[in-house]
């Protein structure tokens, strides 16, 4: 993190006027979560709305929009809710990704799928989070889906939540609903291995603002911070630039002019560590080492850059690099298998067998592989496991082993992220099965691994 500041110019909704602000480089991801109709979409219009992080045309779509539907007050949930069945059915089908700042930090918000039938699409946008907003309606209180959303936010590693038990003006924002709505979802969320410290409750209205953005009168019994004044203060891990360089390779870039007849680089995003001139590297999986000659980005060549920097890696020899390897430190390596040990979210309708022969997605290459083990599965309601069972069905968690037709260069998950997850894939119809992390279990699905 640094201190840094730049500029955001922003419409206000109100007058349509030009503001300008200045924005800290600090950034934090975050994603929300929760059942259907907890109201996810409005928070999150709510959210842009009142940081004036909305343009006026949008804004008066918006307006438009809700008066056709005989609505007295915008619906926020359409800033938000971009595709037709989106709008059409009122719930939240894809990821929508939103960019919002303030004059603290700067945001990248994810607003993930509450139905069951969309899950994956939660896995998708809570596996780069550094923390998650998981809804409750105050009305309803913690429900099956809170809880399975709970145990997929501890199995990706999403290291902060923020329960936001929202509607609590429809229960006359009576605390003792909130107290007992807190002391439920604390006390599992412990369960799955968080902290005290890293989980926090606010009670909170997104339909009228109470507690999002500015703290509400009609809480006076809620001493903690507003939703959007917890998240500009929440302390960021930073990205891990101490540990070892990692870096899937996504182009190989050779032009071929005049100007560049022997320029060969290595495009991709820096997952882990820092790459500099003069590094010794391994190319694998076939273990190939060189020296790096210059790292390139879009604004120039730099003496060396760090994880999450999108940059070209030129090495002193010329070696038989393609998309899909994985360049890495010398020192420390990736190890290089066919056989992945992996807890395994099972997102698809027809079971997961032994025997099931799928497609592993690791990075930017892709290979044939085929279940040999299903050791055990996971029950995010009782937080407890089951050993050896016939197959995984729709939603489930499990511990499985995956033989791969070709080795693969692969980390642990808690290690490394982006080079210790994968993706299911069907060989006939290349739909995403389900989602894969290599290693050991976080959290309580670790006793998961015992045989």
């Amino acid at each position: 993190m640094t201190d840094e500041t730049e500029t955001l110019t922003r419409t206000a909704p109100d007058s349509g006027a030009q503001v300008t602000l200045p924005v800290h480089t600090d950034l934090l991801r975050l994603a929300t979560a929760g059942s259907v109709d907890d109201g996810k979409s409005t928070l999150v219009g709510r959210l842009l709305h009142d940081t004036k992080s909305v343009l006026a045309d949008q804004l008066d779509a918006v307006h438009r929009a809700s008066a056709d539907r005989g609505m007295s007050t915008p619906d926020l949930s359409l800033l938000v809710d971009g595709l037709r069945a989106e709008r059409e059915q009122g719930i939240t089908i894809d990821v929508a990704y939103r960019y919002f700042a303030t004059p603290k930090r700067t945001f990248v918000l994810a607003d993930t799928p509450g139905h069951v039938q969309y899950t994956r699409n939660t896995v998708t946008g809570a596996s780069t989070a550094q923390l998650a907003v998981l809804l409750v309606d105050a009305r309803k209180g913690v429900l099956e889906q809170t809880r399975r959303h709970a145990a997929v936010l501890a199995l990706l590693g999403v290291p902060r939540l923020v329960l936001a038990v929202n509607k609590i003006d429809m229960v006359d924002f009576d605390e003792s609903v909130y107290t007992r709505i807190s002391e439920e979802f604390t006390e599992h969320a412990r369960a799955l291995g968080y902290t005290d410290d890293a989980v926090v409750t606010i009670p909170v209205s997104a339909l009228h603002g109470d507690n999002v953005v500015e703290r509400s009168e009609r809480t006076p019994w809620y001493s903690g911070p507003a939703l959007l004044e917890h998240l500009e203060t929440v302390p960021v891990a930073p990205d891990p630039h101490d540990a070892p360089f990692r870096m899937p390779v996504q182009y190989v870039i050779r032009p071929r002019t005049a100007d560049h007849p022997d320029y060969r680089g290595y495009a991709g995003q820096i997952s882990a560590g820092v790459v500099a001139e003069g590094d010794e590297v391994v190319v694998l999986p076939a273990g190939a080492r060189s020296r790096v000659s210059k790292v390139d980005t879009p604004d120039g060549s730099v003496a060396r850059a760090a994880a999450g920097r999108s940059v070209t890696v030129l090495l002193e020899d010329d070696l038989d690099i393609s998309r899909g390897d994985i360049l890495a430190t010398a020192e420390t390596t990736p190890r290089v298998t066919d056989e992945l040990d992996a807890t395994v979210c099972w997102l698809a309708e027809k079971p997961l067998q032994p025997g099931t022969r799928v497609l592993v997605k690791h990075g930017a290459r892709t290979v044939q592989a085929m279940l040999t083990e299903l050791s055990a599965r996971f029950d995010e309601q009782e937080l407890s496991h089951v050993d050896t069972p016939d197959a995984l069905q729709l939603n489930e968690i499990g511990r499985i082993r995956l033989r791969t037709a070709e080795p693969l260069p692969v980390d642990d998950y808690a290690d490394d992220k982006r080079t210790g997850s994968f993706l299911l894939i069907d060989p006939s119809e290349g739909t995403t099965l389900g989602a894969g992390l290599v290693g050991t279990p976080l959290g309580p699905l670790a006793s998961a691994v015992a045989q």
